[in-house]
């Protein structure tokens, strides 16, 4: 009875699973999320195998649901990540910056200035910085190297002007 159970599990894993992993690729639009939620599916119809009539149907409600948690978690790190660099962007800063470094600060390229202000002026770990962002942590270090690099020759230029 076992054997015969897994050999049905398993032929319908490999008769189903490209098509439900592809069909949930076309929904989140990355590869490791839609074989996460695909695998999530099977994992969950193993567990109610014996209870589960229509097993298909069930993989696809299964994953349907899993995708629309997968789009309310990313909606909800989207608006915190929005309020976390409006709330830097305008928080009163508690020692007095100069001016000029804040005005480069918002003259970044997007890419560069959303890491600095989560990093520098949120005070977030970069760990949190990636995953607000959806970057490697990787990047977002390269990245705030980048914009210090930017600042660093900014600033001289400037202090070479005032001399």
């Amino acid at each position: 009875m076992k054997r015969s159970r897994e050999k049905a599990a398993s032929e319908l894993f490999a008769a189903l699973y490209p098509r439900l992993a592809g069909w949930c690729r076309r929904l989140v639009d990355d590869d490791e999320t839609a074989h996460e939620i695909a695998s999530e599916a099977f994992t969950r119809l193993w567990a109610r195998w014996t209870s589960v009539a229509e097993p298909q149907g069930f993989l696809y409600v299964t994953a349907a649901n899993l995708v629309r948690d997968h789009w309310r978690k990313r909606e909800r790190e989207r608006r915190a990540m929005h309020r976390a660099t409006v709330e830097a962007a305008v928080r009163p800063q508690t020692e007095q910056a100069d001016p000029s470094v804040r005005l480069l600060v918002q003259s970044l390229p997007e890419r560069l200035r959303v890491p600095v202000l989560l990093h520098y002026y949120a005070d977030m770990p970069i760990r949190e910085v990636s995953v607000l962002t959806g970057r490697k942590e990787g990047t977002i270090k390269a990245d705030l190297h980048a914009a210090r690099e930017l600042l660093r020759a900014h600033l001289r230029r400037s202090l070479d002007h005032t001399l």
